[in-house]
């Protein structure tokens, strides 16, 4: 488990103004996987009481933003204190299990060829084989930590250490959609098209963000991701069917 570098308020979090109609519970000044999955379950515990005044929830790396209704909030102390207290209740009234937050998603991955542009790179700088690149990132325990950057893109944790790598030094300007990819301690996805600046090792042919659809993002905070390595052949006729 990566534990953070700064420190943690895992048990008395900051509350803080995020603007005028939204707070911030500071849980980490950095990332601590340990730290991550209680603010799941915070925020889970907070879905389950949603008081009136509460519009949305946004989990992050090491905080919980709690979007607000302000015609149910007359002022920004009502607000903080009410945020306050809402979090305090929750914490000590105890939190859902974990189990209780998480899914599973299955995603299957084609680590070949030019659809995993770098994994040759990535395995170089790792000493090890381009199989067992694919057979490490696919064998890792991957729980998403939070979901932004753009809509749909998930930060996903558990990478085996094996395959930490740093951010490439120059960016691609465009990266394709379902392109995966790794840096450091995580994965991404990326939903569509996008610059980015993360090792690439395969591609998903399945779809992980529709505004058709509901919600539109395949993944949530705290959802726990199964990697299915697939041919070549495969990801062409899943990509062709839709699935």
């Amino acid at each position: 488990m990566q534990k953070s570098k700064g420190n943690s308020r895992a048990d008395k979090p900051r509350v803080v103004p995020l603007g005028d109609k939204a707070v911030l519970v500071e849980f980490a000044d950095s990332l601590d996987l340990g730290v991550n999955a209680e603010i799941q379950r915070v925020a889970k515990a907070v879905e389950l009481r949603r008081p009136p005044w509460i519009r949305d929830l946004v989990p992050a790396l090491g905080s919980l933003a709690l979007h607000v209704d302000r015609e149910k909030m007359d002022t920004a102390g009502e607000m903080l204190a009410a945020a306050s207290a809402l979090i305090a209740e929750c914490l000590s009234c105890g939190l859902p299990d974990l189990d209780q937050v998480t899914r599973t998603v299955e995603l299957p991955v084609c680590y070949e060829g030019e659809l995993a542009p770098d994994i040759q790179e990535v395995a170089e700088r790792c000493g090890l084989t381009v199989a067992e690149v694919a057979r490490r990132h696919a064998g890792s325990s991957h729980r998403v930590l939070m979901v932004g950057f753009v809509p749909g893109h998930p930060y996903i944790g558990g990478l085996d250490p094996a395959l930490c790598v740093p951010r490439r030094a120059t960016p691609r300007q465009r990266v394709p959609t379902g392109s995966i990819a790794v840096a450091n301690t995580q994965t991404v996805i990326y939903p569509f098209v996008t610059p980015g600046g993360w090792s690439i090792i395969g591609r998903t042919p399945r779809r992980i963000f529709d505004v058709h659809q509901s919600p539109p993002s395949l993944m949530s905070p705290g959802d726990r991701i199964r990697f299915i390595p697939i041919t070549r052949e495969e990801f062409e006729l899943r990509l062709a069917c839709g699935t």
